[in-house]
């Protein structure tokens, strides 16, 4: 009778007793979790990081919230985050190798202002995570955080070493150029300056330059500049007129006192004339008409057109070429380029723009400059081949190691 009284008692404890489900054996708490002010940022956020589960299917989810401080009960906090718990991990972030917060296979949230989250630096809120599935969830620890800005952003510290890199090879370079020749390729374009104005002064004619349509805002208007200086100084020697329109008062203040500089120091100040350098309109097409009527009346024998063209271009060429002047074309537009090339006896293609000033002058800054970036350029073109190959080699290989290499070299702000 007594071992079937226990019988009976053993079987009514196991009926009473709720078998758990398999969903609620596999949901389990989020293990490791952490939560700190992100790094390298200019603060207003949190980064969460806690440990891969088993619970890592794209059926499950992981739910990130916050909470005012001092809050312990996650019930009474606001889920800012819900994503797959296949998702976010640390490899996904756009952090590098040196700044990595975590292990590679670790979830990793950051919380941001918007959306209904203000995170206001200095004040510490209270965060989690939670593993869910339908409506039950399973809360990891409860933990605070405080965000505040960073000084620094070692994400750019790659962008850092390679800007003094190339300063070194840049000074370098100027340090060579002032105790050797440095080889320059020889540029027809520019080798022709000095026989258009000597042309030009032979027939008795003007001397016609442009700087194009930008401001002095604009790298090819600055180019454009620098050679009237080397322009201005010729002329000045031999005595020419030169004739230099401008689209933009700035530019016409700039280039006034450029010419006013090469007239000095050719040793003709007295001929320098205040309005050489003349205002017309900045209208792109009034101005073109303007330009093709100083053409047609005053018939220059050397026409420049340097910096950066549009529509216009074709316009002012064909009529030079219709006067029998020499002329002489450098810009950085390359959709303009092929007008320049047919219409033009030389043309400065692209970059014999910007290397125009040091070739002209032969001035040890100016080539040694041109020089470091010459050795810049071939360097970025190695890294891009390199980059290339131990791209394609991780993707067929799914080796990690070539990621080291080409973080070196990515703009992870």
């Amino acid at each position: 009778m007594a071992g079937a009284i226990g019988l009976v008692l053993i079987a009514s404890t196991v009926s009473n007793t709720a078998v758990p489900s398999s969903a609620e054996e596999m949901l389990t708490a989020p293990a490791d979790v952490r939560v700190f002010d992100t790094p390298n940022d200019g603060g207003s956020s949190l980064t969460v990081v806690w440990a891969p589960g088993p619970m890592d299917r794209a059926d499950m989810r992981y739910q990130v919230l916050l909470g005012e401080p001092g809050v312990t009960d996650p019930a009474a906090m606001k889920v800012v985050a819900e994503f797959p718990a296949n998702t976010r991990y640390v490899k996904d972030a756009k952090t590098a190798w040196w700044t990595r917060p975590a292990a590679k296979d670790r979830h990793q949230f950051v919380i941001r202002n918007g959306k209904g989250v203000g995170l206001q630096d200095g004040s510490a809120y209270a965060v989690t995570v939670a593993a869910a599935q339908g409506e039950q969830r399973a809360f990891g620890p409860v933990l605070q955080g405080t965000p505040a800005p960073n000084w620094v952003n070692w994400n750019e510290l790659n962008n850092l070493v390679l800007a003094l890199l190339f300063g070194g090879i840049v000074f370098y370079s100027i340090g060579t150029a002032k105790t050797r020749d440095i080889f320059l390729r020889r540029i027809p374009g520019l080798d022709a300056v000095d026989e258009a104005i000597g042309r030009s002064t032979e027939l008795g004619k003007p001397i016609l330059y442009l700087t194009g349509a930008h401001d002095m805002s604009d790298p090819s208007t600055i180019a454009a500049a620098v050679i009237l200086g080397r322009v201005a100084k010729k002329t000045a020697s031999y005595e020419t007129e030169l004739m230099v329109p401008h689209r933009d008062p700035i530019t016409m203040a700039v280039c006034q006192e450029i010419t006013k500089q090469a007239y000095l120091e050719a040793g003709k100040p007295d001929l320098f004339k205040e309005d050489s350098n003349f205002f017309i309109t900045s209208d792109q097409f009034s101005y073109t008409a303007a330009v093709d009527g100083i053409m047609l009346r005053k018939k220059p024998a050397a026409n420049f057109f340097m910096g950066s063209y549009f529509a216009e271009s074709l316009l002012l060429t064909e009529t030079g070429a219709s006067t029998g002047a020499i002329q002489i074309a450098g810009t950085d537009s390359d959709h303009q380029l092929p007008f320049f090339v047919t219409t033009c006896d030389y043309t400065l293609i692209g970059e014999e723009l910007y290397a125009a000033s040091a070739y002209l002058s032969r001035e040890p800054v100016q080539i040694g400059t041109l020089r470091g970036q010459d050795i810049g350029k071939a360097f970025i073109l190695s890294v891009i081949a390199a980059g290339t190959l131990l791209a394609t080699v991780g993707a067929v290989t799914h080796a990690e190691w070539p990621q080291l290499f080409l973080d070196l070299f990515k703009d992870l702000k």
